[in-house]
């Protein structure tokens, strides 16, 4: 386990917007509640929790994923509009203590899902 510092800074802070995933077209998710993750020099991922996701449309696969930083993750595909979108959301379920705040909370893949901020 390491700790974020400065050599590999994590943030996370409250994303005052709505954020919306769509897959072909379907609603994934939508919450006024997201936060938004910043680690290091990767692109800024928003963790949605997960009682504002639809879960009826995904389905747990068998991936796991370990961050030295965060934890195991684990993932899920989603279903929608009869097409399959395998591993595209990892979730920490019990993340280090230094990373806590995103417990029960979902990040979705950019390139295989919409995430909008909207009004």
């Amino acid at each position: 386990m390491k700790l974020p510092g400065p050599d590999h800074p994590i943030t996370i802070t409250p994303n005052p917007k709505r954020v919306r995933v769509t897959a072909d077209g379907v609603v994934v998710a939508e919450t006024t509640h997201a936060l938004t993750l910043k680690e290091a020099s990767y692109p800024a991922v928003q963790y949605i929790p997960r009682q504002d996701a639809n879960m009826g449309l995904l389905a747990r696969t068998e991936r796991t994923t370990h961050c030295p930083y965060k934890g195991d993750a684990s993932y899920f595909s989603i279903k929608a509009n009869g097409k399959t979108l395998d591993n595209a959301i990892w979730t920490y379920e019990t993340p280090f203590p230094a990373m806590t705040e995103i417990a029960g909370h979902l990040a979705f893949y950019p390139d295989k899902v919409k995430i909008e901020e909207v009004a």
